[in-house]
This record gives structure tokens, C-alpha cells and sequence, in this order.
């Protein structure tokens, strides 16, 4: 079993910052990538930020420059600074992680249960 367990999200004016921060645990061999997605009332989920091992990070247009990743390999966690919030970055935030549970299986995608950021006018 695998568990990611996120923390962090609340209520926040415009302009304002939050970190969120995700753990993963369990039956772990490897993590390929980890990353945020975000989904909006009658919205699609979507990648916010993603990185890899490597630490090759990649963002989404709406956040570049505000949002920052980061990830510790060695305690597979991975974080999100959000900065300059915008009432638009209100959604909830799943933190997801590519990984396998033994070695030679197959990447799987792991979810957290999502955490609400809300960010008022």
C-alpha cells in the first residue's frame, strides 16, 4: 500500500502565500515524478507543477513565476510554495506521485485526497 498524505491548504486573501507540502509512505521502490494538479469547481484537474528525480521541473503558464516545487528524494516528499495567490488559483490541490512498488513493476499514478486553497477577493 501506498499513501500520500498532503497538508497545508486553507483560506487566503489575494496577494497572499501558502505551502503545501505531500508525503509519501508505504511500499515504495522508486518515485519517477511528483507533482500538483488542481481542480476547479466544474473544472478538469490540471497539472500545476511537476518534477522528477532528476529535478527537472516543469509549471503551468498560470503559475510560472508565483509557484515554486520542490522535493526531498530521501524522505519522498515533495512541496509547493505559492506565492502572489490569485482568486482563480482557488481549487483543490492533489498532490501525485509516478512510482514503482517493486522494482521491475510498472509506473503507477498515486493520489493524495486533495486539500482546498481558497483565495478571496
Amino acid at each position: 500500500q501506498v499513501q500520500l498524505v498532503e497538508s497545508g491548504g486553507g483560506l487566503v486573501q489575494a496577494g497572499g502565500s501558502l505551502r503545501l507540502s505531500c508525503a509519501a509512505s508505504g511500499s515504495i521502490f522508486s518515485i519517477s515524478t511528483m507533482g500538483w494538479y488542481r481542480q476547479a469547481p466544474g473544472k478538469q484537474r490540471e497539472l500545476v507543477a511537476g518534477i522528477t528525480s532528476g529535478d527537472s521541473i516543469n509549471y503551468a503558464d498560470s503559475v510560472e513565476g508565483r509557484f515554486t516545487i520542490s522535493r526531498d528524494n530521501a524522505k519522498n516528499t515533495v512541496a509547493l510554495q505559492m506565492n502572489s495567490l490569485k482568486p482563480e488559483d482557488t481549487a483543490v490541490y492533489y498532490c501525485n506521485a509516478r512510482l514503482r512498488t517493486r522494482w521491475g513493476r510498472p509506473l503507477v499514478d498515486y493520489w493524495g485526497q486533495g486539500t482546498q486553497v481558497t483565495v478571496s477577493s
